[in-house]
């Protein structure tokens, strides 16, 4: 009997394919993992660019208050011709979470036709909403008049709206 060979290692494949269907640890001189990666790279690239947004977080709208009412203020933060602040708290005037607080100023208190304001989002789990509003580019060493209210982001007012106060740029 002759030797039974002994596997020191294969040197034959036990079945032959074709040059071109060969299996090889190289694509067109990337190695396997490598151009995985990269179809992995490509594929997170392309779902960030064509991913539709996720539905956005969107506050539940807050009972509508029977009556709203300024309960703080309206009061000067700052009172410069830079940057002018004017801040006033009312209870919650609820509606649509989008609101503005609006401020109507001028040099005379029979023509505010001059208006600022600026967003705010109402949190329906409060009983006051805070606005702050910013005017910028106002004359130094000038008397202002003003009136504030609020409104919704569809235009509608809150229905409450301050007398006519004065403030004096710096």
């Amino acid at each position: 009997m002759g030797r039974m060979g002994v596997a020191r290692g294969l040197h034959a494949p036990l079945f032959v394919l074709p040059r071109k269907y060969e299996f090889s640890d190289s694509v067109g001189g990337l190695s396997v993992n490598r151009l995985l990666l990269k179809l992995a790279m490509s594929m997170v690239v392309a779902a960030l660019f064509c991913a539709m947004p996720a539905s956005a977080q969107v506050a539940p709208t807050t009972k509508k208050a029977a009556s709203v009412k300024i309960t703080q203020g309206p009061e000067i933060e700052q009172a410069n011709s830079y940057l002018t602040i004017i801040r006033w708290t009312t209870n919650n005037p609820g509606g649509s979470p989008e609101h503005y607080g609006v401020v109507h100023y001028g040099t005379n208190p029979k023509d505010l036709s001059q208006t600022a304001k600026s967003p705010i989002r109402l949190n329906p789990g409060h009983s006051e909403t805070v606005f702050r509003v910013r005017i910028q580019g106002l004359q130094s060493g000038t008397t202002y008049y003003y009136k504030v209210d609020s409104i919704e982001a569809s235009g509608k007012g809150d229905g409450v709206t301050s007398e006519v106060k004065t403030f004096k740029t710096k």
